[in-house]
Parts: C-alpha cells; structure tokens; sequence
C-alpha cells in the first residue's frame, strides 16, 4: 500500500514510515519500503560523502526506482567529481548535476567577491543560498519524497534527526533511512561492500563541501569541524538541512 504525501496528511504519512525504517535493519530494505510506500517521485541528492555513496549501493540492490541529483556549487574538489564518474560507472546509473543560475552567481560575485563568504555569516549564507540551496529547491519541486543522508552521529545539531519527517517548506517527506547508523556501522558496510568513495577521506576530510570551505580535521574532532572552520562550533550548516533539528513533525 502506498501512502499518500499531500500536505494535511504529511506528518501522519511520515511517521508511518519512520515507524517502518526503525523496524528493519538492512539498508536495501529500507531503500525498498521507502519506494514501496510512498507514491510520487523520490529524489536523492547526494554529495558524494561516506553515506551518501552507501545509500546509493543500497538503491542499485534494491533496484528502486529513485531519481538522483548532485549539486555542483562550481566550488567542489576535483577528487568529488571523480568520486561522481566512479559511482556511475560502478553502478551504472547517471546522477544529474545540477548547477547555480548563472546570472544569480555573477550578481553574487560582484557584490561579494571570490572568497567574500569568509568576510561575514551572513556572505558566507548567501554563497550557500545561491550555490546550493535554490538550486536544491529546482530539483525536489514536484517530489513526493527526498532522501538524505544524514545520521544522528554527524553533529550535535544533527541527534535528532528522524527516519522521516514532513518538510512543509518543500512540501515533501524527507527521508533519512541511515539515521541511526554510528560512523563504525557505516564504515563496516563500506568495506564490506566494497564502496567507491572520495579519496580525501583518507586524507583526514571526513565530511566534504566546497573547496574553500573545508580543510582536513585535526585528531579529536567534530567530523563537522572541517566545515566553515573560521565560524563559531555552533549550528554550522549551509541552509539544506538547518530545519531538521527543529522540525515539530519529526519521528523518531
């Protein structure tokens, strides 16, 4: 049976299927009932990242049919593309690119200059908003469903994150099938699986974003230091995911 996902009903559907993720345990499965439950598109925006790649695995187990998309800021390591070409050659799949709108970029250069975002907060949001967040908002318009990757243990902003959650600003369930998983859970299935993953991993980039936007980690810390190391520990997210922690619909 599939669920609906209309707006009034959104947190209903959702909690229905976080209660169903909690109750299975291998990936694959979870990327099925996802599928199997709700109808309309599902997207996955991916970054290339450690969960990202193993939930891609698990949607070519699966065999679901689930739409992919990546954000090419223009900023990205040339190490995350090769991860990219790697990923669909291995699976044989095609991730579409999306990228910001030219015009948009060029006004925001203008007025802020290459590395402006390192000048203020609010430059460093409105690199984001226009690198990532609008053009994320162009590929989930008319999606029943957006899958990430995001796990509890990424970040303190993160401990809450949910199986699934209505996001009325989408107007979507956003999807979460490896919230539970510890960084040892997902680097066993991995290995295991035998993964393509981004190179810098081994080079102490534990999470990765923009080029100029993240270094490597020093031993003891946050997996998410290497983000905006300039900006205050807290809070530190780029507008994609900033509404999960505080989301009243979420499921646990």
């Amino acid at each position: 049976m599939q669920l609906r996902t209309v707006p009034d009903a959104g947190g209903d559907t959702a909690a229905k299927v976080a209660e169903r993720l909690a109750g299975l345990a291998r990936l694959a499965d979870r990327v099925a009932e996802i599928r199997r439950l709700i109808r309309g598109t599902i997207t996955f925006s991916t970054s290339l990242g450690l969960e990202d790649q193993a939930i891609l695995h698990a949607i070519a187990e699966a065999g679901s049919d689930i739409d992919m998309f990546m954000l090419d800021t223009g900023r990205l390591f040339p190490e995350t593309l090769e991860a990219l070409q790697r990923s669909e050659q291995r699976y044989g799949v095609r991730i579409r690119v999306l990228a910001p709108a030219a015009d948009e970029l060029e006004q925001l250069v203008a007025r802020d200059g290459a590395f402006g975002f390192r000048l203020s907060l609010e430059n460093r949001k409105a690199c984001c908003e226009v690198r990532k967040v609008r053009p994320l908002k162009r590929a989930l318009k008319g999606a029943a469903g957006w899958i990430t990757g995001l796990r509890r243990g990424q970040s303190s902003g993160r401990a809450q994150v949910p199986f699934a959650a209505w996001d009325g600003e989408h107007g979507l369930i956003k999807l979460n099938p490896i919230a539970d998983w510890s960084a040892e859970q997902l680097d066993a299935y991995i290995a295991a699986n035998d993964i393509p993953v981004n190179a810098l991993h081994a080079r102490g980039f534990p999470s990765i974003g923009c080029q100029p936007c993240t270094r490597a980690i020093r031993p003891g810390e946050d997996i998410r230091a290497g983000r905006w190391w300039w900006e205050s520990e807290d809070g530190k997210e780029c507008g994609l995911h900033a509404a999960a922690r505080t989301r009243a619909e979420a499921t646990a």
